[in-house]
């Protein structure tokens, strides 16, 4: 999963990172293919290039690595809100059909949530003003819901249209939406029409039965499907390294855990 959000991004993309395994694939691509991807955080990081994986966006690393560093507004009004974002890449704790995200509360009601999430930071502005938005998670019937408990940050809701091709909508959201969804069983897209998220890539040794069962609603299949490439030594070897050092630097903690 994080080999394959990995190798979508290329070199000098601007991106604006999420913690966790959007911040594992980001710096994975920035060690292997992409050495002049420019990784932004929401801290004010501009051109990050952390040695071990942050715990948060407030993580030392972030800022001692970065080509700058400035302030939070900075990071929003001038970079994010101005169009200056490739890729917003952001994870989630559950997702629908057409890309809308939650990260606020699961069940119950807002005030008294089975489970409280951490909560929305910076993911709605990342989601409405990037030029296109990816999306990161475990593919299960708990995270792929066919209603969201709570909508966090905006997919394409009806009447929160997206431009297909990136220029300004009509209700003046600037990028294309959610593009891409990146899970441990395959790869979706949205449809071109209907705009909702569709299977178009299976990983080696998943078939479709086992992605339309971990998923709550009823899974559209692309007639091109196709299955993700394997992971290369090189990759591997990157990766797992990565988190050796992570794990040594932390002392067993991971952005991940």
């Amino acid at each position: 999963m994080t080999i394959a959000a990995a190798r979508r991004l290329r070199n000098r993309q601007v991106c604006f990172v999420g913690i966790g395994m959007p911040s594992t694939a980001a710096n994975l691509a920035r060690m292997t293919h992409a050495p002049e991807v420019v990784l932004i955080y929401e801290s004010g990081a501009i051109g990050a290039k952390p040695t071990v994986l942050p715990l948060s966006i407030g993580d030392g690393e972030l800022a001692e690595t970065a080509d700058a560093v400035v302030s939070v507004p900075e990071i929003f009004r001038y970079w994010l809100q101005a169009g200056r974002i490739d890729v917003g890449f952001l994870g989630a704790a559950q997702i629908d059909k057409y890309g809308n995200i939650n990260t606020t509360v699961i069940g119950g009601t807002y005030d008294a949530p089975k489970v409280r999430l951490p909560g929305a930071g910076g993911a709605p502005e990342i989601a409405t003003a990037s030029k296109e938005v990816w999306i990161i998670l475990k593919q299960n019937a708990r995270t792929f819901v066919d209603k969201l408990h709570f909508v966090t940050s905006a997919g394409h809701t009806p009447g929160n249209k997206f431009s297909a091709n990136g220029s300004q909508s009509v209700n003046a959201l600037k990028g294309r939406g959610p593009t891409l969804v990146i899970t441990d069983l395959g790869i979706l897209e949205p449809d071109p029409e209907t705009l909702e998220f569709t299977l178009v890539s299976l990983h080696p040794g998943v078939t479709v039965d086992e992605a339309k069962a971990a998923t709550g609603w009823d899974l559209k299949v692309s007639a091109n499907l196709t299955e993700t490439p394997a992971p290369t030594e090189r990759e591997l070897a990157v990766l797992r390294d990565l988190h050796a050092r992570t794990k040594a630097a932390h002392g067993g903690a991971t952005s991940e855990a």
